[in-house]
């Protein structure tokens, strides 16, 4: 491999990186999305945290519906995120859970494939992301997930908002989002 193609995945990967981080010149917004179900007080929960995050979800091109059940898992498909209500009940604390899904929908709609193998060899893991594999700290999907969420999307007294590095992210996955 040339010197010149080497110097460029990691731009390439930079450049990616530091575009999807970034707020746009208006600021951050909340993005395009219809609830079903929850009380008032959740979508407020919801919206509250959305507006909080420094990323402007209105990137993602499309319109997510927002379920909220009490007792599901919280998770995302392209178009869908489920949040358990009694998660939603615990105020801020559920901002960093809030904003972990929804930048699965800026997976699911704006990364290519380029740009998901360029974000893998900068988070490591195992692989992008596996149907049917669950909850886990090798996926580079959940690593990007985590960490455009950042810190950001946690209230200021839970562990979770320090730095950490690569080699640390398993344990810090599993203080931040236990399961």
């Amino acid at each position: 491999m040339s010197g010149r193609k080497r110097f460029g995945l990691p731009v390439l990967a930079g450049a990616v990186v530091a575009a999807m981080l970034l707020p746009s010149v208006g600021g951050a917004v909340g993005g395009r999305y219809a609830f079903a179900g929850g009380t008032p007080r959740e979508r407020s929960e919801v919206v509250r945290a959305l507006e909080a995050s420094s990323f402007d979800w209105q990137l993602v091109p499309a319109r997510i519906t927002i379920r909220i059940e009490r007792g599901t898992p919280s998770r995302a498909t392209p178009g869908e995120i489920w949040l358990d209500a009694n998660l939603l009940d615990a105020g801020s604390f559920a901002w960093g859970v809030i904003q972990h899904e929804y930048a699965h929908q800026v997976d699911f709609f704006l990364l290519t494939a380029v740009a998901r193998a360029l974000l893998l060899g900068d988070l490591g893991g195992s692989s992008w992301c596996t149907q049917g594999a669950g909850l886990s700290t090798d996926l580079g999907c959940e690593r990007f997930a985590s960490t455009l969420a950042g810190p950001t999307g946690l209230p200021p007294t839970t562990a979770c908002t320090r730095r950490r590095g690569r080699r640390s992210h398993r344990r810090a996955f599993a203080t931040c989002c236990p399961g």
